[in-house]
């Protein structure tokens, strides 16, 4: 995917241009084939090799040399493309400070004022401020796009054609960029997803729950979104793969490195089938802390979150509150009252969460109007069909031995006239028998009267 070099943008013969191919061959600013370095004889611009954020919007060179006709100073949109890859490495997922700052002062700015280390921002102390320079020392964009260039993958940011719009509702926690594996498009994806989210320690009963949920959204056309983690999330990716349906997988550290590591191959066919996404850029680890502002993401991304199995203090738990308070369906699948690990789930359904059990009843919540799920009912007995009066004769019969018409009649309430009326039309249809001046009911009848006691 990546794009050959333009020597007519300023590059020697046979070498990339400045700013190798900025958008992918699908028209998003992806990585593969949008690096956004300027090849530079003389080394990088700077210690940490920010080429790009200490030289636009005029920003003269450190050399003070002349840039003819600007052929060698990166445009605003790789400027911000840079900046926004510098940030992903120097900011947090979830800081709501950065995102502020981004908002007020813009990626390339304050992707400056980083790298120079000027006086703090507001909302920082000296303590976290001197942090996050030290990050930004280091912070090399164009070594984290070349390695996301190797791996397949491309880099995704707000106001690109395939950014989900969705993931605006955000606001400052919105994140800085994405880093995605995969051919299919986000945006196209998550307009029509589901987060099925649960334990990692899950149970067979959890597990098959998240495999048929999952298969059957697929089956409907539905993209299913998890974290790629052990129990419901493996489960849930599993489900939609073997029935040939879409998944989004969502991690906690850089796509290029499978997490866990038992479920590397799974997150390779994933990332060949479905899509992987992060914000962490290339090589970055998870931390415990990074999961759970991950949930943020898998549930502004989808239209709406499904818990199949989460104990109290579940991280899933803190991806269905996310949904809530984005305005999302949340929905729960309950499991024993006496079962731990679906503590939570029942605890979620009592604050107003919609409770599920099948793929039908979660598109009827998030698809669109008229996606509705049958009526349920139990099996519908002969006798459900007989007319009132009948049926009141029928359950005045006894049940072992005969009894007369009369005092048929009496315990049903009715005339013997219409007993015996009503009689002779239950032994048309095979529920009695006549016995002398008795009737009983038939091995048919009493068949069916068992069967109906669950009714009850």
């Amino acid at each position: 995917m990546t794009g050959p070099g333009n020597a007519a943008s300023g590059g020697e013969p046979g070498e990339s241009g400045p700013w190798e191919g900025a958008r992918d061959a699908g028209g998003a600013r992806g990585v593969p084939g949008a690096s956004g370095t300027r090849r530079d004889p003389q080394g990088p611009s700077g210690a940490n090799g920010l080429r790009g954020v200490d030289d636009v919007n005029g920003a003269d060179r450190p050399d003070g040399a002349d840039r003819p006709d600007g052929a060698d100073r990166p445009t605003g949109d790789d400027a911000e493309l840079l900046a926004r890859v510098f940030l992903s490495r120097v900011l947090e997922p979830g800081d709501t400070a950065g995102g502020r700052w981004v908002r007020e002062l813009g990626a390339v700015p304050l992707a400056r004022r980083l790298r120079t280390g000027t006086l703090p921002l507001p909302g920082v102390s000296l303590k976290r401020w001197a942090g996050l320079c030290a990050r930004a020392a280091r912070a090399d964009p164009a070594r984290d796009l070349a390695a996301a260039r190797e791996a397949g993958v491309r880099f995704l940011r707000p106001g690109d054609t395939e950014w989900p719009a969705q993931l605006d509702d955000l606001g400052d926690a919105r994140p800085t960029g994405l880093w995605v594996r995969g051919r299919p498009s986000l945006r196209i994806w998550a307009l029509r997803s589901v987060a099925l989210v649960g334990a990692r320690a899950c149970t067979d009963y959890g597990a098959h729950m998240a495999v048929t949920l999952a298969a059957g959204l697929a089956e409907r056309g539905w993209v299913v979104v998890s974290g790629g983690a052990y129990g419901v999330d493996g489960a849930a990716h599993r489900g939609a793969l073997g029935s040939g349906g879409a998944t989004v997988a969502v991690l906690a550290c850089g796509v290029d490195r499978p997490y866990p590591r038992g479920h590397a191959g799974l997150i390779d066919r994933i990332a060949q089938q479905g899509l992987v996404v992060g914000e962490l850029p290339p090589g970055d680890h998870p931390t415990p802390s990074r999961f759970i502002v991950r949930n943020r993401v898998i549930a502004a991304l989808t239209r709406g979150t499904v818990v199949v199995e989460a104990a109290y203090r579940s991280g899933s738990l803190v991806t269905a509150r996310a949904a809530q308070r984005l305005g999302r369906h949340t929905m729960g699948v309950p499991g024993p009252a006496t079962s731990a690990l679906s503590a939570g789930v029942h605890e979620l359904l009592r604050g107003g969460a919609a409770l599920v059990t099948d793929a039908e009843e979660v598109v009827e919540l998030v698809g669109d109007m008229g996606e509705l799920a049958p009526d349920r009912r139990g099996p519908v007995l002969p006798r459900d069909l007989l007319a009132p009066d009948a049926r009141h004769v029928l359950d005045a019969l006894p049940a072992h031995g005969a009894a007369t018409a009369q005092e048929i009649a009496r315990v049903a309430r009715t005339t013997a006239d219409d007993a015996i009326a009503r009689l002779y039309e239950l032994r048309s249809l095979g529920y009695v028998e006549r016995h002398g001046e008795g009737w009983k009911l038939t091995r048919q009848a009493m068949i069916s009267s068992r069967t109906g006691r669950d009714e009850c």
